[in-house]
């Protein structure tokens, strides 16, 4: 190979490098990542059988191998964020850059535009969308429209703040446990302030339901999922600390919120609040909506997006419902449990979103996981929490707080596994 086709090369791989960085820097599955990279290669003419692509969580490697040369390059993921609309525009470019015969310049421009553009929300308006999402959570674990408020107003601050701190380069974990603490001292002062007005405009009935939901924007949804996705196509090395970093923010917001318990001395009323859904079904589809869309806006999917997401979310806790409740609850549907009815509710939204990304011509992603998001089981998350808090030798206190623990833990394991076996197999499928 003479110089100039050795340049050539030598700028193709740094071109294909950084795709997968620009890719995994904004929380591309690996097999997504794979997949583009491929694409690109494949526009690039690159020989499919002398090209070896490997992906860790913080280097991506290509080498070009044949009898006579050897390339090999490295590009190493600097950071680590949520951005739906940097996914999609780079499945879109690649597959544009065959279709309308880009030239390397063409593509290096248009990708250095796409991982460089703005969100489209900013921050206060990221936040407020985490907000509503949190109090969509609140009124799905039976709060009344003033606690939702509440919990709103608590996990926008939150939110806000941990944007901030994260701007200034603060440590992601000591981030989270702060967020938690100031978002649980927020929600527990508004239950205060509800008790002291009663008969007022801010009197909830309801008043400590903000403290299990003020806090859930910090669950790492898209790093489980993406663990999940991983594991189970066999990338078990990107698979394993995604799974550790999701251990590592739970554990440092579970730091936060234990803390502010102990600081406020709160009672473990979590203990006497009902599981069964009790409002009418035209509430959960409203709360629903409002949740899947603000977890949308803190993912930055695209504004057109939001109705279908919406719709998406009202679909998953819509089907969750019907196959959890039953009789035995005094509602209409096939009493299945919790754990069947996520799952269930997670792979059909999961399927309807396979048929339907074409059409959108959005990845899978960017759809079914703020879909999901409001099905995750907070009230169970905080029931172990308070149980493994509160131990004082009692009989049946592990066992309680074990319960919970498991119940939550298989919950959000069934919705990453709904999510993502639909999608590993119906894309081939559809494929």
């Amino acid at each position: 190979m003479n110089s100039n086709g050795s340049d050539l090369l030598h700028r193709q791989l740094d071109v294909l490098l950084r795709t997968g960085k620009v890719l995994m820097e904004n929380a591309a599955d690996t097999s997504r990542t794979l997949r583009t990279m491929k694409r690109v290669a494949k526009w690039m003419r690159l020989p499919e059988d002398e090209m070896h692509l490997h992906i860790t969580n913080k280097m991506l490697m290509v080498n070009i191998s044949n009898a006579e040369h050897s390339y090999t390059k490295f590009q190493r993921i600097e950071r680590e964020a949520i951005n739906f609309n940097v996914l999609r525009e780079v499945s879109r470019l690649s597959c544009e850059a065959s279709e309308k015969n880009y030239s390397l310049e063409e593509y290096e421009k248009k990708l250095l535009t796409i991982s460089e553009s703005k969100r489209y929300y900013g921050p206060w308006l990221t936040a407020l969308g985490g907000g509503l999402a949190c109090g969509g959570f609140c009124v799905q674990f039976g709060c009344d429209w003033v606690a939702f408020i509440y919990a709103a107003i608590a996990a926008t601050i939150g939110l806000r703040l941990r944007l901030l701190l994260n701007a200034r380069g603060s440590n992601e974990y000591v981030t989270i446990g702060v967020v938690a603490f100031v978002c649980t001292i927020m929600a527990w002062c508004f239950g205060l302030v509800s008790e002291a007005c009663q008969g007022t405009i801010l009197d909830s009935d309801t008043p400590w339901h903000p403290m299990l939901a003020c806090a859930l924007f910090i669950v790492p949804g898209v790093p489980l999922i993406n663990f999940v996705s991983d594991m189970l196509v066999g990338y078990l090395h990107v698979g394993w600390m995604r799974a550790l970093k999701t251990l590592m923010i739970l554990t440092a917001m579970a730091f936060g919120i234990a803390f502010a318990i102990q600081v406020c001395g709160i009672d473990d009323f979590i203990r006497d609040l009902p599981m069964t859904p009790h409002h009418h079904y035209s509430t959960y589809v409203i709360a629903a909506a409002i949740s899947a869309m603000g977890f949308s806006m803190i993912f930055n999917t695209p504004r057109r997006l939001l109705w279908a997401v919406a719709i998406g979310g009202v679909i998953a806790v819509c089907t969750r419902n019907v196959i959890y409740l039953g009789p035995s609850s005094g509602n209409f549907g096939l009493d299945m449990g919790p754990v069947a009815g996520t799952f269930i509710g997670s792979v059909f939204i999961s399927i309807v979103w396979c048929l339907a990304v074409r059409r959108l011509h959005t990845p899978h992603q960017c759809l079914s996981i703020p879909s999901v998001i409001p099905m995750i089981p907070g009230v169970l998350m905080y029931r172990a929490l308070f149980g493994f808090i509160n131990m004082h030798g009692v009989v049946g206190e592990v066992t309680f707080a074990m319960m919970n623990a498991i119940q939550a833990s298989l919950i959000i394991l069934f919705i990453s596994i709904g999510v993502a076996i639909p999608n590993i197999f119906f894309r081939r499928l559809i494929s």
